[in-house]
């Protein structure tokens, strides 16, 4: 209660006014009232009302505390019994990529064969004879039908028109495209051949996409990629998401999110990763170019801030890419067009190599981190921060592993030892369980995202989508809907109705803090968010149904209805 209510008349006049004015700067500018505040506190603490002022939290707590903040000025949401919880973090999202990747047009939400066949079928009809059809990000493996799409078969709907299906580490061509690529007696390892028949499979990899006779295409404006960057962030805050890590980028990426900043048009915060790639270098030009970049983890302020130095260290799962602790095995071969018995995928560093560069930029003050996708590429990192420990200890540092996927009991061991981050995205289990299951088989699917035995550990896992093309929240790829990747992660349930290992399930509380507290704490950052407390940022997503109480499968269908960032409403439904 203020003060004054309980001063005699006799006080002076200007002492009242002092006081008075001391009560006017505890009035927030908004309350929330009447609602189930879940705070993700260290007590996972349910209260009912919330006050912020000044883009801050000054008080949480009770309806009947809450009066003494309320002023002539204070805005006052009636909550009416829903649920509140702390802005969520994507702690893994490509948004300039994916803002720009339908400028030109909707990208197909396909799922068949023959539906990207009418596709690129319609794309012929209506392109001119020589155009090029792209699909920027498609996994075949994604498809119900579960095998490889034929060489025969592309050619079938689009002879004279080349056409690229690009799956970032691994993607098909049809014949017109190696044709006016002057790839059809190329002999480089990334362009494959049949088996069978030695003859091209349309197939290629990643080492091979700079071989595409690709038109370039015609650059955004910069006023352009501000205003798609904007309309994706707008998309992020619908789904009740304030923050996000950039999964990885350059200084162009991180000067967008400056300029909009600067325009108070940003209305997630960003902590964004930086790719550097060093395959080949001398030890002498690692060193000089990372002297010479001049920044570090955490420069910047509370909305753009230098993420982690990042590193890309094996394929991908999907293209059969992924460094794996074993051969891909026979299974392999009808999906991936794998050749070879003894094959495990792409590795582009030694364990030797990743200490060298590593220990480099973490004396210069970066967070380290590599992209990996396959269990020998998490074992292969794991060794090298194992060296760097064995010097100088890096717990508390919050080094981690992108995706990594598939973890041992002893890999979980070694993190644990070290406090390494999992950063990890639901949906992949989500799409993509049904389809290792059946190249991989059960006993190697086991250690495919096994969170209950990480969590039990001690390994804070941070949940993330990879987001990279389309706006659609649910028929993105990946999914950006944190929502559809918590309830994965409770019910343990795959896109096409599956349960593959339940016991590694967690609870919907775990499920809440892999999207906020957790996120924070890989940023550095959960003294000022990741919960509901005095004093932190205010930042909060009022849902459409309570996440711990509703019925496990409408989890997915959740979705905001009042976001604010920083004490601002930047989505209402």
């Amino acid at each position: 209660m203020c003060l004054y209510l309980h001063m005699r008349f006799f006080i002076l006049p200007a002492v009242v006014i002092l006081i008075l004015s001391s009560c006017r700067n505890f009035q927030a500018d908004k309350v929330l009232v009447n609602g189930k505040i879940v705070t993700v506190d260290s007590n996972f603490t349910i209260a009912e009302a919330i006050a912020i002022k000044d883009g801050k939290i000054i008080y949480v707590g009770t309806n009947s505390d809450i009066d003494e903040y309320i002023g002539g000025k204070t805005e006052k949401i009636d909550l009416n019994g829903k649920t509140v919880v702390p802005g969520l973090i994507d702690e893994h999202a490509h948004p300039v990529g994916a803002s720009q990747s339908e400028i030109s047009g909707e990208i197909p939400d396909v799922h068949s064969i023959k539906e990207l066949l009418t596709w690129i079928s319609s794309q012929a009809a209506i392109k001119k004879p020589g155009e090029w059809i792209i699909h920027p990000k498609f996994f075949i493996t994604r498809m119900v039908d579960m095998r490889q799409l034929t060489l025969r078969e592309l050619d079938s709907v689009a002879p004279n028109h080349p056409v690229f299906l690009d799956g970032s580490f691994g993607g098909m061509v049809n014949t017109r495209a190696l044709q006016v690529s002057n790839l059809t007696n190329s002999k480089h390892a990334g362009v494959l051949r049949s088996a069978e028949t030695g003859k091209l499979s349309g197939l290629i990899h990643s080492s091979a996409f700079s071989l595409l006779a690709i038109p370039p295409e015609k650059a955004l404006t910069e006023d352009g990629a501000l205003r798609a960057l904007q309309d994706i962030f707008h998309g992020y805050n619908r789904m009740g998401i304030t923050s996000i890590c950039s999964g990885g980028g350059d200084t162009s990426e991180y000067t967008l999110f400056e300029k909009l900043k600067n325009k108070d048009s940003l209305t997630v915060r960003v902590f964004h990763n930086f790719v550097f790639s060093f395959r080949g270098a001398k030890d002498e030009d690692v060193k000089k170019m990372i002297d010479e970049f001049r920044m570090k983890t955490g420069d910047g302020d509370e909305m753009v801030k230098v993420g982690a130095f990042k590193l890309v260290l094996d394929g991908g799962v999907l293209t059969g890419t992924a460094y794996l602790r074993e051969p891909w095995g026979a299974n392999a071969k009808k999906i991936y067009g794998i050749n070879d018995p003894g094959y495990r995928g792409n590795i582009f560093y030694t364990e030797n190599e990743l200490r060298k560069i590593f220990t480099i930029a973490f004396r210069k003050g970066w967070k380290v981190t590599a992209h990996v996708t396959g269990g020998g590429g998490v074992d292969t990192l794991l060794s090298a921060f194992e060296k760097i420990n064995d010097s100088t200890s890096i717990k508390g540092k919050r080094f981690s592993i992108i995706h990594g996927n598939f973890f041992t009991p002893s890999a979980i061991e070694r993190m644990a030892k070290m406090d390494v981050y999992a950063d990890m995205q639901p949906a992949w289990y989500l799409k993509d369980a049904d389809l290792l299951h059946e190249v991989l088989g059960s006993e190697r699917l086991g250690m495919f995202h096994p969170y209950r035995a990480m969590i039990d550990k001690g390994i804070i896992i941070n949940g993330g989508s990879d987001h990279m093309v389309k706006m659609d929240p649910d028929a993105s790829i990946n999914p950006y809907n944190p929502f559809l990747g918590m309830w994965s992660a409770v019910s343990r349930k795959t896109e096409r109705g599956s349960v593959f290992n339940s016991e590694q399930a967690i609870t919907r509380e775990e499920a809440l803090k892999m999207y906020t507290i957790n996120n924070a704490m890989a940023s550095f950052e959960e003294n000022i968010k990741g919960s509901l407390e005095t004093g932190k940022l205010a930042d909060l997503v009022v849902l459409s149904n309570d996440l711990l109480t509703c019925p496990v499968d409408s989890i997915k269908s959740i979705h905001s209805v009042l976001t604010i960032m920083n004490g601002k409403t930047v989505y209402k439904e």
